[in-house]
Parts: C-alpha cells; sequence; structure tokens
C-alpha cells in the first residue's frame, strides 16, 4: 500500500507517527551543527515545508520528558553520531504563525 502524502500536516512527529510519506530532510541538521550557524534564515514560498522543517528542528534538539529519538532512526542524521548525541540535549522555543484552519 502507497504512503498518504502529508498534505496540511507540518507537524514532523504526526508525519512519521502516521507513517506518511516523508522526503529525508534531516541533513538539515547536520548542516546546522557542522556550520556552527548562529542565526538561520530560511526563505521558501507559501507551502514549502519550512514549518515542517522547523518542527523537525524542534523534535530533534529539544530536550523533553518523552524520548524522541525513535523519530529519527532510519532516517539520514542517524548515521551521524556527532549529530546523534545532540539529539534531545537542548531547551528549544517554538513559535509559528502560521494560522490553523
Amino acid at each position: 500500500m502507497k504512503q498518504q502524502l502529508p498534505i496540511g500536516i507540518s507537524d514532523f512527529k504526526k508525519v512519521i507517527d502516521e507513517n506518511r510519506a516523508y522526503i529525508d530532510k534531516t541533513l538539515l541538521i547536520e548542516e546546522i551543527v557542522e556550520t556552527g550557524i548562529q542565526v538561520a534564515l530560511i526563505p521558501r514560498p507559501r507551502r514549502f515545508g519550512k514549518t515542517l522543517n522547523l518542527s523537525m528542528l524542534r523534535y530533534f534538539f529539544e530536550k523533553s520528558e518523552k524520548d524522541t529519538s525513535y523519530l529519527f532512526t532510519g532516517l539520514n542524521i542517524w548515521k551521524n553520531v556527532r549529530c546523534r548525541n545532540l539529539q534531545g540535549q537542548f531547551p528549544v522555543i517554538f513559535l509559528t504563525f502560521k494560522v490553523s484552519v
């Protein structure tokens, strides 16, 4: 059976948990870690995955009581041991101005 597209879903955890089709963009995490950037401006057109990518970054870096590492097993970022060790290690403030309908 084909995986359903995550149309309108901008929560990374929901996409992975519901086994929706996902193009692996987790190497964005590696790029952020390796370059050591302090501020990233990611301009993209509307409906281009900005909120989904920010959600992915949140679930990767956020220190929380629930373990979210299972979301990344099998994805490209999990092959990088240095990045894997950073998973779930930081407090994260996540804001979105997306209007939910």
